[in-house]
């Protein structure tokens, strides 16, 4: 039977094809930007003068950007569901666009805090690849969704692979303030793309359901695995926006040349495409909650593995790899669980909030990299952090009940 979704895109003269592609794009190009901008850290130092810019000034900058993108996620998921993607996308590119171009100019911490972190961190939610492939499943049936929105994950870390040696030809060639600049140009490409994006949000709903949103998130914080799931993806965040954000520069404090963070980030994103695909499929055939255990002690264990180690590219290269397959590995189990004991009918709302404490953790770990760093001249205390708190969110999934409420039985057979 024709779905309500492929009619949709009908409307407009488009077909399933043309969105997915156009979704797949916009996932590259926001992810890939956003994922780049830790390799702008070295080179705003090297040109500082008088000592302006600090690690600690940067870092606090990519925080804030973390936070404002963790709190302005949800209010763009809602009007995405209302009016569609499209606009929403089209503000935030506009708005992410100026963020970046505004960061090239800057001559004080305050400005840069704006820009780089305020205006840049909702624009970055406004444009967020997570509104793209809500418009992507609405324009195929139930039974590809997963499909969708693997090779839309996936869209995102290729974005990572392509940006980074982009972006450091770039300052390599035209200085790192035209370089953000031109990044600012390409973020604008998100426009054209959001316009072969169904303008219509609303789809069918899988579940049949009665309960009010204040009800879903009343039933939710009274859930103890929720409660744990959102303190785990704290850890996430803290370790991935650090690495993200940090690498490069700590790469270059081993001595060592900027291209090699650079590579080291284009490996992350490589081999997350990877990790993202199998943990969705692990996570189908096994239990969503060991996967998450498994993913967070296996990072404590390469980041050690990394700092017992010499520092040498070929470690670092090997480094990144491992920790490109557990990257995004967490979002499908996390998701997963999340459907899978509440349902989808407000499953965008609760991941919101869940996302909210993984940018938290973005925020303390990008801010507490820089201030570390300043402070001791090192990021050894940040890797020792990293294996902790990898270490606590691994114990703390293993008390998660994933069993369906009993809720959803009732209304199924209703």
């Amino acid at each position: 039977m024709p779905s309500s979704q492929t009619r949709v895109a009908g409307q407009k003269g488009l077909n399933p094809a043309i969105v997915i592609l156009a979704g797949c794009a916009i996932a590259a190009i926001g992810f890939g930007a956003r994922s780049s901008l830790g390799l702008y850290l070295g080179p705003m130092m090297a040109t500082s003068e008088g000592g302006e810019w600090s690690f600690e000034v940067f870092g606090l900058a990519l925080a804030l950007q973390n936070l404002f993108w963790g709190l302005a996620l949800p209010i763009a998921g809602g009007l995405a569901d209302k009016y569609g993607s499209t606009r929403v996308i089209i503000f935030g590119a506009l708005l992410y666009a100026i963020g970046l171009y505004g960061m090239s100019a800057v001559e004080s911490a305050s400005m840069l805090y704006l820009f780089a972190g305020v205006i840049s961190g909702i624009g970055i939610a406004f444009s967020a690849f997570s509104l793209a492939m809500a418009a992507m499943v609405r324009v195929v049936s139930p039974e590809k969704r997963t499909l969708v929105l693997g090779v839309g994950t996936a869209a995102g870390s290729f974005g990572q692979v392509l940006f980074s040696p982009i972006s450091q030809r770039l300052i390599e060639s035209l200085g790192w303030e035209s370089a953000l600049g031109w990044l600012a140009m390409i973020v604008l490409c998100l426009i054209p793309l959001a316009m072969l994006l169904p303008a219509v949000g609303k789809g069918t709903s899988v579940e049949q359901s009665n309960q009010t949103l204040r009800s879903a998130v009343h039933e939710a914080f009274a859930h103890r695995g929720f409660v744990l799931l959102t303190l785990g993806f704290f850890v996430c965040g803290f370790h991935v926006a650090f690495i993200t954000v940090h690498f490069p520069s700590y790469v270059q404090s081993l001595g060592l040349d900027l291209k090699v963070g650079a590579y080291c980030l284009a490996l992350i994103g490589l081999f997350n495409i990877v990790g993202s695909f199998l943990s969705g499929y692990i996570g189908q055939h096994h239990s969503n909650k060991l996967g998450l255990a498994t993913i967070y002690l296996l990072r404590s264990i390469v980041i050690f593995w990394m700092l017992m180690s010499p520092k040498t590219p070929a470690i670092l290269y090997g480094f990144a790899s491992m920790m490109g397959l557990l990257w995004l590995s967490t979002v499908p189990l996390t998701t997963g669980i999340i459907a899978q004991v509440f349902g989808v009918r407000y499953m965008a709302t609760l991941f919101g909030i869940v996302f909210l404490s993984h940018q938290i953790g973005s925020f303390i770990g990008v801010w507490l990299g820089g201030v570390l760093y300043e402070r001791t001249g090192s990021y050894d205390g940040m890797w020792w952090a990293g294996i902790v708190v990898g270490l606590a969110a691994a114990i703390i999934h293993l008390p998660i009940n994933e069993k369906p409420l009993p809720r959803l039985t009732r209304e199924a057979v209703s």
